[in-house]
């Protein structure tokens, strides 16, 4: 499959080299053609691996990862253009950190909106899912890093996009436990989430943990 990876981050460079692995064709995005770290992730990850504007990509992914600064992500996609991303699977894993005042930082949006309905309601011709912004990036490709099976969500309107998504978290990235938690406004329950994690970050001075759901 051909997959595009918008953003050059510790992220989308993390789900580009798993994804090439796996034996995708994946170009990252970025604001310019020749980004320089996304220069560097082409030579490193190998022959499958390509680099070009957030409009490149998203006119050669036929499934795509918003892997921005949430505070960004608006912007990109817009660079990237509707005409690119129509029709479209985008995997949100942003979150609206903002870090202006310091760590830990805010969210720029939240209570009664969230970025995916943004991104959502800006491309409507999209299928958002919100996926795997609830764990470090090292997490999402590789669960198996922590000791005991645990939980990944998604959130968004259209179930064969779900779908689809699920396959790669399970298929692809190892996940055993999925979690649909329904429509794109859910996406105010992951991304709150931030919240608990950066605390929890800070408390156990590492970034590999997640939550697992213990069902009655």
């Amino acid at each position: 499959m051909k997959i595009a990876i918008l953003g050059t981050g510790v992220v989308g460079e993390t789900l580009g080299t798993k994804l090439v692995e796996l034996g995708h064709e994946v170009r990252m995005g970025s604001r310019t053609a020749n980004h320089e770290k996304a220069v560097a992730w082409t030579r490193k990850a190998g022959a499958r691996a390509s680099q070009g504007t957030f409009a490149d990509a998203a006119a050669f992914g036929e499934l795509l990862f918003n892997c921005t600064a949430g505070t960004a992500s608006l912007e990109a996609l817009k660079l990237a253009g509707a005409e690119h991303l129509k029709g479209k699977v985008l995997v949100d894993v942003a979150n609206p950190l903002d870090f202006s005042k310091g760590f830990p930082p805010t969210l720029s949006i939240c209570n009664t909106d969230s970025l995916g309905e943004q991104l959502q309601r800006a491309f409507p011709d999209v299928k958002v899912v919100k996926s795997l912004n609830t764990v470090a990036a090292d997490v999402m490709v590789n669960p198996g890093l922590l000791p005991a099976p645990t939980d990944i969500f998604v959130a968004g309107n259209d179930a064969g996009a779900k779908k689809q998504v699920t396959q790669v978290l399970t298929e692809g990235f190892g996940w055993k436990r999925v979690v649909d938690l329904g429509d794109i406004t859910t996406s105010r329950g992951t991304e709150s989430y931030l919240f608990l994690w950066l605390r929890l970050y800070q408390a156990l001075g590492t970034p590999h943990f997640n939550v697992q759901l213990v069902r009655a």
